[in-house]
């Protein structure tokens, strides 16, 4: 009899956290069916880079879906609103970032719960990180247990006892950590996007937070950054 190893979904942005999410998922024993939502995010490049990390690892399936959130705007990555570029860690850790866009990891989740649903999966993985969040409040981990029961309660899968697991395996990891994670399991770091305001080009500008904090982290880690950045 031939096994079939599980189905799980991964949230693959494009960019560092869910690159080496995705490559713990395929650790784990999963074959992985990549979801991306192409939100209206000022770093749109990141969508063509989840592309790419999906084909890398070997994804069973990658679905990009469209939802414009420009619509409600509310954030910088959706609105005519500056990225604060330049800011100490000090600074970061002060209130939620303009860059926080308002529900983002709540729909996100949803849409890949919805998804799991119709793959018969029981496993999304989803690259929140607590350490490095930048103050977002949807990458607690007391969020993560709380949309757990919301998926037992309100999904066929949960009311017939399959309940759905969010795995979120670098939350309590430092950013250098993960670059050494992912140096482990050999993701495709080379082929991730990170920056929140990328030039037309889609250069990473090096100065805005999530350039700050994976510098730091590849820094840290000792390994040098295969991604090119405006500044040096």
């Amino acid at each position: 009899m031939t096994h079939i190893d599980p189905t799980a979904v991964v949230l693959l942005s494009g960019g560092l956290d869910s690159t080496v999410t995705a490559a713990i998922a395929k650790q784990d024993g999963y074959r992985i069916a990549c979801l991306t939502i192409a939100y209206g995010q000022r770093h749109q490049v990141e969508v063509e880079r989840a592309k790419a990390v999906a084909t890398a690892l070997g994804a069973i399936r990658h679905v990009v879906l469209d939802l414009d959130l420009r619509v409600f705007g509310g954030s910088a990555l959706t609105d005519d609103v500056s990225v604060p570029k330049d800011r100490t860690h000090e600074e970061r850790a002060g209130e939620i970032p303009v860059t926080y866009v308002p529900a983002r990891n709540t729909i996100f989740l949803s849409l890949a719960l919805a998804y799991a649903e119709t793959l018969g999966a029981y496993t999304i993985y989803f690259g929140a990180n607590v350490l490095d969040y930048s103050g977002y409040p949807d990458c607690r981990p007391e969020f993560i247990r709380a949309f757990e029961s919301v998926a037992r309660l309100g999904t066929q899968m949960g009311s017939e006892g399959r309940a759905v697991e969010v795995r979120a395996p670098l939350l309590m990891l430092s950013k250098a950590d993960i670059v050494r994670r992912g140096q482990d399991l050999r993701a495709p770091l080379r082929l991730t996007h990170s920056c929140y305001d990328p030039g037309v080009d889609g250069l990473a500008c090096g100065r805005c937070d999530s350039c700050r904090i994976r510098r730091e982290g590849f820094r840290l880690a000792g390994v040098v950054d295969p991604v090119p950045y405006a500044i040096l």
